[in-house]
């Protein structure tokens, strides 16, 4: 087993001190609506997210799981690449993950927004409601939901009448959409299994609940499989309900193709020290 690398290690303990100081300074909410990543139109996106997300991380097993994979797998990939290439890497493939999620999620909140434009509302009233954050104030059920209602109605010169059920379906669903968020270092780390697969594909790799050896080449790609089985169908597996399978996937991609790209323009020859 090689020991921990300089920038396994650092990533380790920048991702064990910001776990420990969002929930030791008493004030998680804050910390997670500041760092944790959300959709561009939720209120609370911020451009930083789209790297401070990939050092949180909502348990103490998700933390543990990741920083696992992160020292079992990329203590090789950096050993291999180097420092300064390894650091490029793991963001690029974070990057990536958060690339793929946002695709998704466009794909996803485009019809709804299309829906409400030809119900008559305008794309300014519809980007306001997307922002009532029902997620976090749980403000569907009692009278916040109309008072808050009314006021954006009010402001676009809107009557409450024209929210029939339909209508305020597709609101929820937008809401809903835009106001998920994402933690973890999941993408870029699978990204570093992909590159520890292709660069040891006969090594022989077993899961927590499938005590049996399997070599990369073939253990890998199944994983990736999982993933792209429960981002379509919603039925989890292996991980819990509501694992960012879609960064998985977006990481995964990423990875692979960066070593594609390297190796065809043979980057991989030498060590970016």
């Amino acid at each position: 087993m090689l020991r921990i690398t300089p920038t396994v290690k650092h990533l380790v303990i920048l991702n064990v001190i910001i776990f420990l100081g969002t929930y030791l300074m008493g004030n998680e909410d804050l910390f997670f609506n500041l760092l944790a990543l959300f959709y561009p139109l939720s209120s609370y996106f911020e451009p930083w997210q789209i790297i401070s997300h990939m050092f949180m991380h909502g348990s103490f097993q998700h933390l543990l799981f990741n920083m696992f994979a992160l020292w079992m797998f990329g203590t090789a990939v950096e050993h291999y690449f180097g420092q300064k290439k390894f650091i490029v890497f793991y963001i690029s493939c974070g990057l990536g993950a958060v690339a793929l999620t946002f695709l998704v999620y466009y794909i996803q909140i485009y019809p709804l927004i299309t829906e409400l434009e030809g119900r008559g509302f305008t794309f300014e009233f519809i980007k306001e409601t997307s922002r009532l954050n029902i997620l976090q104030n749980n403000m569907f059920k009692g009278e916040i939901l109309v008072q808050k209602m009314q006021v954006i109605l009010d402001n676009f010169g809107y009557s409450l009448s024209q929210i029939d059920q339909n209508t305020f379906s597709s609101i929820f669903d937008l809401n809903v959409k835009s106001n998920s968020s994402m933690v973890g270092a999941s993408g870029a780390i699978m990204g570093i299994l992909v590159a520890f697969g292709m660069m040891n594909p006969n090594a022989e790799l077993m899961m927590i609940f499938l005590p049996i050896p399997i070599k990369a080449k073939y253990f890998i790609p199944g994983i990736i499989a999982l993933d792209l089985f429960s981002a379509i169908s919603g039925v989890s597996i292996f991980s819990p309900s509501n694992t960012a399978y879609i960064a998985h996937i977006g990481g995964a991609l990423t990875g692979f193709l960066l070593m594609y790209f390297w190796k065809k323009n043979q980057f991989d020859k030498y060590r970016w020290n």
